[in-house]
C-alpha cells in the first residue's frame, strides 16, 4: 500500500464466515495461486541457505567479502522489503517502485526542492482553456538503453495499453482512468484529451516504457519483467540483474539525458533481519541501510564513518479495519469480525489506543502522533480533527461505546458479541516489522481491558488472507506522493476488485459514496486552495468513519557509511529522505567517497559482498506475483 503492507491465516476465536458464504471455496482459489505451491521449499531452502551462505555467489565468485576489483565504484544499499514485481504495470512496493523509478523515466518529476513539477521525459506541457487536453513535448535527447531514441509514441502507447487492458491498469490505472485518448501526433509531442478536468495532470506517476519492448508481452498480469537482462529503460540507471529475494543490480546509464550517475553500479541487496543489515553495514559490506529503529539509530551515531539521516518522512503507520470485502459485482467474501461493520465498534477501538505511548515507547520519538491521513510533511494537505471531533485517548469512553452498541462484558469479564461468543479480533502484523510486534503487545493490554482479546498474525507475507478479505484488522502504512491522488485513490469503490477472484487496487475494501463524491470533485478540481479543502474533508471522512486509525507519521532513519558516500541528496533537500523519494534524486547523485577530494577509508570503491549470504530463502518468480499487492509497512512508494 505501504501501504507501505503479508500473509497466512491463523485460528481465531470470533464468529465464523459471514452469513450466506462458506469458506471453501474461498480457500480453494486461493490454493490455486503461484505462491501456494512455492511454500513446500521455504523449510528445505532455509536448511539450504545456512549451507550456501559462505559459498560463491552471482556478485561474488570468492566467498569472503570483496571490493570491486575493476575500479568500479559500487553502492550497495540494504533494503527490508523484497521486490513484488520488476514490471512497472505491476510493482507497488516502496522497493520496487524505488527501482523502477530508476529504470524508467516519468513524464514529469518532483523537484528536491519543493516538491514542485519539474520536467522529466517531458519538457513543457501546456492545457487548453477548457482544461481537457494537454499537449506534452517529449525532449529529443533521450534514448533507450537499446540504443533507441526515446518518443511521444512510448508514452501514448504506454497509456494506451493501461486504458483497454486491465493487467496493465494493476499498479497506477486510477491515473489514466479519465482519459478519452491519447495520441502521438510526432515524435516529440504527446496529446492527451480527458473526459473531465483533472488536477493531476503534471503528477502522472506513471513509468513510460519502450512500446517496441513491450507491445510483444501477452498477458499483462503474469509479466513481471524478471527473465531477459539487461532490462531497456531510459532512466538514470539500467536494471542488469535480479534474484528474488536477494538482490536487484544496476549500472550507470551512461547516456541518461540528466547526465550519468557517480556510482558506476548500484545494488538493492535484501535482508530480513535488521540487525543483520546493521551489522553489514558496520563491516562495511553494505553502504547504506534505512528503517532503523531507536536502538540501530543511536547505536549508529557512534560510529566512525557512519552519518545518521533522521528526518521528517512521508509515511503514515496505521491500523486499518476490515469493512466488509467486497467485489464491484456486489459479492461479499472474507470473513471478517461482523461487529466491526459498527462505527461505534470502530471509534471504540479507536479511543483505546494511546498514540503518544506508540510514539514515545516504540518510536522513542523518533515519530509524531498521527491524526489524519496525510503526513505533515505535506503541509498543503495535511489534516487534523477538531476538537471534537478528535478520537482522543479515553479508555472508559471506549467501554461506554461498546456497551451502546451491545457488546457487554460477561461474568468472566469479556465483549460478548450478538451471537453470545466472546470478542477476539485477528490483527494481521508483518513478522519483519518489530514496531508492528511492539504495538500489538501494547492492543493486547489496552484493548484486553476493554473486555477484547486480540491474536496476532505476524507473517512474512500478509498477501493471502489481506486480498481474501480473511482479517479484522490490519497494521498498514503507505509513502504518500507529494500529489496525495494515489493513496486518496485506493479507499474509493473504483479501487475495489472487479470480482472476488480478481485483484483491486484497492487497501482495504473501503467504499464509501460520501467519500467517493469527494475524490471526484478534487480530482477535477484545479484551484490549488479549494482541491487542498476537499482532499482534507476526504481525509475528515476517512476518519469519520473509522476504518483507518492513523497511529503516528514515522520518522525517515536511515544511515550510510562517510568512507564510500562523500554526498547525497535528501527529499526535501533542507531535511528529507534519502530511501525511497519520488524521483532518483538520491541515488543518481550520490558522489563516491574520495572522488572529488573528499576523504574516506574505504576509497571511493563500494563493497560488492556474497549476495546470498545472510538473506532468506529464494521464491521463484511466480511467487512474484501472488505478491505483488502488499508489502511492509513502507508498502507504496
Amino acid at each position: 500500500m505501504d501501504t507501505r503492507a503479508q500473509q497466512d491465516q491463523y485460528g481465531r476465536g470470533g464468529p465464523g464466515p459471514r452469513a450466506g458464504r462458506t469458506r471453501a471455496p474461498r480457500l480453494t482459489r486461493r490454493l490455486t495461486r503461484p505462491l501456494r505451491s512455492l511454500r513446500l521449499t521455504v523449510a528445505a531452502g532455509a536448511a539450504a541457505l545456512a549451507l550456501t551462505a559462505g559459498l560463491a555467489t552471482p556478485l561474488n565468485p570468492a566467498p569472503q567479502q570483496a571490493r570491486a576489483d575493476d575500479g568500479k565504484k559500487v553502492l550497495t544499499v540494504a533494503v527490508a522489503q523484497s521486490m513484488d514485481s520488476l514490471s512497472p504495470f505491476l510493482a507497488v512496493r516502496l522497493v520496487s517502485t524505488s527501482v523502477l523509478r530508476l529504470t524508467y523515466e516519468y513524464l514529469t518529476g518532483y523537484s528536491a526542492k519543493d516538491n514542485s513539477a519539474v520536467p522529466g521525459l517531458a519538457t513543457e506541457w501546456t492545457a487548453s482553456d477548457d482544461k481537457l487536453t494537454w499537449t506534452y513535448t517529449i525532449r529529443s535527447d533521450a534514448k533507450w538503453s537499446d540504443g533507441k531514441p526515446v518518443t511521444a509514441e512510448d508514452a501514448a502507447w504506454t497509456f494506451n495499453k493501461m486504458m483497454t487492458d486491465a493487467g496493465a491498469a494493476t499498479a497506477n490505472g486510477s491515473f489514466v482512468g479519465n482519459f478519452r485518448e491519447v495520441t502521438a501526433p510526432s515524435p516529440t509531442k504527446l496529446v492527451i484529451e480527458l473526459k473531465k478536468p483533472q488536477a493531476t495532470m503534471a503528477a502522472l506517476d506513471v513509468p513510460i516504457v519502450p512500446k517496441h519492448v513491450w507491445e510483444k508481452v501477452g498477458d499483462f498480469s503474469k509479466f513481471n519483467n524478471d527473465k531477459d537482462f539487461p532490462i531497456v529503460g531510459d532512466g538514470p540507471f539500467v536494471l542488469t540483474g535480479y534474484k528474488a529475494d536477494s538482490y536487484v543490480r544496476l549500472k550507470a546509464n551512461k547516456s541518461f539525458w540528466r547526465g550519468a550517475p557517480k556510482f558506476d553500479e548500484l545494488v538493492f541487496k535484501y535482508y530480513k533481519d535488521g540487525d543483520a543489515a546493521v551489522a553489514a553495514l558496520q563491516k562495511g559490506e553494505v553502504s547504506f541501510v534505512y528503517n532503523l529503529t531507536p536502538a540501530q539509530s543511536a547505536a549508529l551515531k557512534k560510529q566512525e564513518n557512519i552519518k545518521v539521516n533522521d528526518a521528517p518522512g512521508r509515511r503514515f503507520y496505521a491500523l486499518a479495519t476490515n469493512p466488509g470485502a467486497r467485489s464491484k459485482d456486489g459479492q461479499e467474501f472474507g470473513d471478517g469480525d461482523p461487529s466491526l461493520l459498527d462505527e461505534r465498534v470502530r471509534h471504540a477501538l479507536f479511543m483505546a489506543v494511546d498514540r503518544k505511548t506508540i510514539v514515545d515507547k516504540v518510536f522513542q520519538g523518533h515519530a509524531v502522533e498521527g491524526k489524519g491521513y496525510i503526513p505533515p510533511r505535506f503541509d498543503t494537505y495535511h489534516w487534523e480533527p477538531s476538537g471534537d471531533q478528535e478520537l482522543s485517548y479515553d479508555p472508559a469512553a471506549a467501554a461506554k461505546l461498546l456497551d451502546e452498541a451491545g457488546y457487554r462484558k460477561n461474568a468472566a469479564g469479556k465483549r460478548v458479541g450478538k451471537d453470545g461468543r466472546p470478542l477476539n479480533y485477528r490483527v494481521l502484523c508483518h513478522a519483519t516489522d518489530p514496531n508492528d510486534k511492539a504495538v500489538g503487545k501494547y492492543l493486547e493490554e489496552w484493548w484486553g481491558d476493554l473486555g477484547i482479546g486480540i491474536t496476532l498474525d505476524c507473517l512474512d507475507n500478509v498477501t493471502d488472507p489481506w486480498l481474501a478479505g480473511e482479517y479484522d484488522l490490519a497494521f498498514d502504512g503507505w509513502s504518500v506522493n507529494p500529489d496525495p491522488d494515489f493513496v486518496l485513490s485506493i479507499h474509493t469503490c473504483a479501487a475495489l476488485p472487479a470480482t472476488p477472484k480478481d485483484t483491486g487496487a484497492t487497501d482495504n475494501f473501503i467504499c464509501d459514496e460520501k467519500y467517493d463524491g469527494l475524490y471526484d470533485r478534487q480530482l477535477a478540481e484545479y484551484d490549488p486552495a479549494k482541491r487542498a479543502d476537499l482532499v482534507k474533508q476526504m481525509q475528515s471522512r476517512l476518519y469519520d468513519t473509522g476504518y483507518m486509525n492513523v497511529m503516528a507519521y514515522p520518522n525517515a532513519v536511515e544511515a550510510y557509511r562517510t568512507d564510500q558516500i562523500a554526498s547525497i541528496t535528501t527529499m526535501p533537500e533542507a531535511a528529507g529522505n534519502i530511501f525511497g523519494q519520488d524521483g532518483y534524486w538520491s541515488w543518481w547523485s550520490a558522489q563516491p567517497a574520495g572522488s572529488d577530494g573528499s576523504s574516506g577509508s574505504g576509497g571511493s570503491t563500494g563493497v560488492v559482498v556474497g549476495i546470498v549470504a545472510g538473506v532468506v530463502v529464494l521464491v521463484g518468480a511466480a511467487g512474484l506475483l501472488a505478491l505483488r499487492r502488499r508489502s511492509t509497512a513502507d508498502d507504496r512508494e
